[in-house]
This record gives C-alpha cells, structure tokens and sequence, in this order.
C-alpha cells in the first residue's frame, strides 16, 4: 500500500512539544499503520534510528524491546523508523533474533513495528533527517506522544551515542505522573521523590503562607500511589532501587 504523505514544508514546520505529531501511513514490519491515529489513547515513544544493521542501533532495539513490558504497563507503545526498507528491517530484525547476543539476551524477536520510509519523507516531516550532522541517515530522535496524540517530550542523540532507555522511560513516567496529580517534577527526579506543587496564582495566597521560598513547594507522592495511578500493573523491575543505582 502506497504511504500516505501530505504537502508539508520541511524547513519550517518541524514538529514541537505541545503540537500535535504529524500524521503519516507507511508499512512497517508488523504491517500498515496510520499513526498517531492507531495509537489514541496510548502513549508512543516513537524514535528513528540511522540504519539497519547498525551496531548501536541494534544495542537500543534489543534494550527496547528488553523493557516492552514496562512500557506497556504504563500504557505506552513503542514504534521504531529508519530510511531503511522493510525488507532490510526483516532481515535486520531475523539477524538479531538468530546471531546477536548483547548484556546476556540471544534469541530476541524485536516485536515492536519499525516504519519503513526509503523516501525519508516521514523522517523529514519529523525533523529526523538532519545533513549538519554529516549523512543522509536519520539521527536518533525519540518524540514521546500522549493518549490525544500530541508530542509532549523530543529528543535527539548524535549517531555515536547510544540512548538511555530506562530515562526515556523515567520521562513517560515523569509526564504521566504530572498529567495525573497536576504537578511538576524536580531534577533527577524518580518514583518516591518528592514533587513540585503549583506556585500560588494570587498575592493574596502568598501573604497567608507568609513563606520566604513560596515559589518552590514540594510535596511526597508515594511510588505507589503513583502507580496506582498511572497504571493498572506493577512495574517489571524495582524502578526506585534501579534507578537510585543509577544516580550513584
């Protein structure tokens, strides 16, 4: 089926945060998609990488597709793109299966579909095609979408370093847990630390608190009222152990 790609000026129309993500058909290896319309409701992390058979690349497709579980428990879809066909993503994804082992995984099916834009026509619409970078092959771009389809994070990452999956994740559940508490999240921020709260809207509320650091209040959210939240289902790792580990 031939991809659907509407007139569009690449050089001004970058998506941003707060925009809604533009919308493409294209085949990918799990078939046709219409995106971001086959995922409302659903958080996407959707992120192009510069090519098949790529050494980083295919330590980040198997990382991904390692935590697939954790990020469909947070309601969240995963949703890979290369300048690649699809033909060379199914080879590409059969050699991981077959021959790759990375950090003790063998054997990986990579389940999540990969778009294939040979044209780099989606790539451009989403600002993943970028020639200072030195190529034609996409850089690595991550735009996290929410359930309404509109991109709320974006990210990019040269093509000589590997993304850090568990922050992109930690950003899902930063969002989400903002979205669902109205409230803001600090640096370094994870489940169990503490929150911003909204600063007052009026003088008058600030002269009540008669607070000398009244622009910057927090308040505790246990992880698991958060994952109450957010989710129906436990985390698959002890997110607050793994990432304090990380911090250290």
């Amino acid at each position: 089926m031939k991809e659907i790609i509407n007139d569009f000026d690449y050089d001004n129309n970058i998506p941003l945060i707060g925009e809604a993500a533009p919308e493409f058909g294209a085949i990918t290896t799990n078939g046709y998609i219409h995106f971001p319309h086959d995922y409302r409701g659903h958080w996407v992390v959707f992120f192009s990488h510069p090519g098949d058979f790529t050494p980083v690349c295919t330590t980040e497709f198997m990382t991904f597709q390692s935590m697939i579980d954790e990020f469909r428990a947070l309601n969240t879809e995963l949703v890979g793109l290369s300048v690649d066909s699809n033909a060379s993503h199914i080879a590409w994804i059969q050699t991981i299966r077959n021959d790759i082992t990375f950090q003790g995984w063998k054997n990986m099916e990579i389940t999540f579909p990969v778009v294939a834009d040979v044209s780099g026509e989606i790539a451009r619409r989403y600002g993943m095609l970028q020639p200072s970078a030195g190529d034609t092959d996409t850089v690595r771009a991550v735009f996290i979408i929410d359930p309404r389809g509109v991109i709320r994070t974006i990210l990019y990452y040269p093509k000589s370093v590997g993304r850090n999956i568990t922050e992109i994740k930690r950003i899902v559940i930063a969002l989400q847990t903002s979205d669902a508490f109205h409230v803001a999240t600090p640096a370094e921020w994870i489940p169990g630390d503490d929150v911003i709260v909204p600063a007052p809207g009026k003088v008058s509320d600030i002269r009540r608190g008669a607070e000398r650091d009244w622009f910057l209040k927090f308040k505790s959210i246990s992880p698991e009222m958060i994952l109450n939240k957010i989710t129906n289902r436990k985390f698959i790792n002890d997110d607050k152990k793994h990432m304090k580990h990380k911090k250290k």
